[in-house]
């Protein structure tokens, strides 16, 4: 029995997501809540369990592919192996249909028919559907092949060293003794693409120049990736199944050199379209790992997490207006009071940064300027005032940036908070944070001080009414009783929504907020 499974909802509000990487191959046996594939969601990476017992059938969307939630992804045998009437039944009509194209088509290799398993006398090859690809162009009998991968799987590796081995031919394990049919003479030889070093008509030769094809196993190197033959004609003789191939290629056959001429006309063979998509996925590799000298511009897709930021931050510049107040904080007791309480927090098995300090003066400047804890409900047309302080730390991952939250901030000790920021924001991070974590702040905080930087304007993570960002905290001048002195300073950022916060509420915030890190002890009164 066949079991589909659709991408199901990963989080809140998703609609979609990107087919990271594939856990699993087809063959494999998988049991329940086994992960099989990883999702990329607009903010985190999360792995979806099979639902089922079973053997992996078939594998749907490939990796790098957007897939709308409720979309097939992947199918299971759950009992297995498939029933054999079902096998016989499909063996059958496979072989229909590859007599009905012999049989009108007798140009066209039998090995040009797709298949998602192969029949043997022994039961069913698996193998994944580029082994598959790659067992037909180098001319190679899958079903000789020895798999090494999950299950049995034949892999890449296994058609590549069976290959290199000398493992039969298709061409050569068929009835047909006589010669290469799509070869472009009458003279039997070998097969094009086949592993040994004899030399013989390329495929993809417009004359009678001997030599092996680029994609032999033999001994001599091939074109380089970037050199591609490449033909330019107006028309082209090719079987239909030919065509076919070139379509899902996605190759022009008026491009593919000609492997024969046929009543003055250019006639292709699908192993000579084979080679020229080879030849062209070769060279679009060695471009994206080298760029062509002189290339000035690389493209990039803007997509998942990167383009849901993108979308965030447009929504908040052209919602809300935008004000940023900038101050700075000296912060000498600060610092000294850090130093004393960093090797009791070791002790306890954590790092102790600024940042809860910061999150605690934010909260008790909060309390006391509640329009910056607040946000606008334009379609209720009121302004919603928060009683509860959850603090999000916007984090910089390599997927862009992030704000983990931190719940009840004003409920929670330094080194409580100390613990929980370092835990959320390693899980931004490393993608294994979950939605809820990422949701629910009621005001923000953005540490671009920690990569170099005064001042800033930070983006409101709407619909905030505010954002603050630090800059860096180290030692510059500073007037005192007249004269210059080093200090430790802490510059500031408070970017509001104007709309709901005015200049002097803003000001006033950042007053309450500098007196408490300037005066760390006060907030032991919180």
């Amino acid at each position: 029995m066949v079991r589909e499974f659709k991408l199901p909802d990963v989080g809140e509000g998703v609609s979609e997501g990107e087919i990271v990487s594939w856990l699993v191959e087809e063959g494999d046996t998988v049991s329940e809540d086994m992960p099989v594939a990883e999702v990329e969601t607009d903010k985190a990476i999360v792995e979806v369990p099979s639902p089922v017992n079973g053997t992996v059938k078939e594998i749907i969307p490939e990796e790098g592919e957007v897939v709308k939630v409720g979309s097939v992804i992947i199918t299971f045998d759950v009992e297995g192996e498939a029933d054999e009437t079902e096998t016989e039944t499909a063996a059958s009509e496979e072989s229909t249909e590859s007599q009905t194209e012999t049989a009108e088509e007798p140009e066209v290799p039998a090995d040009d028919a797709e298949a998602e398993e192969v029949s043997t006398g022994e039961g069913r090859v698996f193998a994944a559907p580029s082994a598959r690809r790659l067992a037909r162009e180098l001319g190679v009998d899958i079903a000789a092949v020895e798999g090494s991968g999950p299950s049995g799987r034949v892999t890449e590796r296994d058609v590549r060293q069976a290959a290199e081995s000398g493992v039969d031919t298709q061409e050569g394990s068929g009835s047909t003794g006589g010669p290469e049919p799509t070869s472009g003479g009458g003279t039997s030889g070998p097969s094009p693409t086949s592993g040994g070093g004899t030399s013989g008509p390329s495929p993809t030769s417009g004359g009678g120049t001997s030599g092996p094809s680029p994609t032999s196993g033999g001994g001599t190197s091939g074109p380089a990736p970037t050199d591609i033959e490449s033909a330019d004609r107006e028309t082209t003789l090719a079987a239909p199944a030919t065509r076919r191939i070139a379509e899902e290629q996605g190759v022009d056959l008026n491009k593919v050199p000609a492997t024969e001429q046929r009543d003055g006309e250019a006639f292709v063979t699908s192993e000579a379209v084979m080679e020229y998509a080879e030849a062209q996925q070769r060279a679009q590799q060695a471009d994206a790992a080298e760029p062509a000298e002189g290339e000035r511009v690389e493209r990039i897709q803007y997509k998942g997490v990167r383009k849901t930021i993108g979308d965030a931050m447009v929504n908040s510049k052209f919602s809300a207006p935008h004000v940023t107040h900038h101050d700075t904080a000296v912060v000498d007791n600060l610092v000294e009071t850090r130093e004393r309480l960093k090797p009791e927090a070791e002790e306890r098995g954590i790092s102790l940064t600024y940042m809860p300090f910061v999150m605690k003066a934010v909260v008790a400047a909060l309390k006391q300027h509640p329009k910056l804890n607040s946000e606008l409900d334009e379609e209720a047309g009121e302004i919603l005032r928060k009683n509860y302080y959850n603090v999000g730390v916007a984090t910089a991952t390599d997927a862009g940036l992030m704000v983990p939250v931190v719940d009840d901030v004003d409920d929670k000790g330094l080194l409580q908070i100390s613990s929980e920021v370092n835990e959320v924001v390693q899980k931004a991070r490393d993608r294994s944070i979950s939605r809820d974590e990422l949701q629910g702040s009621t005001f923000s905080i953005t540490n671009f001080g920690a990569i170099g930087g005064e001042y800033a304007t930070p983006i409101l993570n709407y619909p905030e009414a505010g954002i603050l960002g630090i800059g860096e905290l180290k030692q510059r001048p500073v007037v005192e009783d007249g004269e210059v002195v080093a200090k430790y300073t802490l510059p500031i950022s408070l970017s509001i929504d104007h709309r709901i916060v005015d200049g002097a509420d803003a000001a006033a915030f950042a007053n309450t907020f500098i007196e408490y890190v300037e005066n760390p002890e006060l907030l032991l009164l919180e």
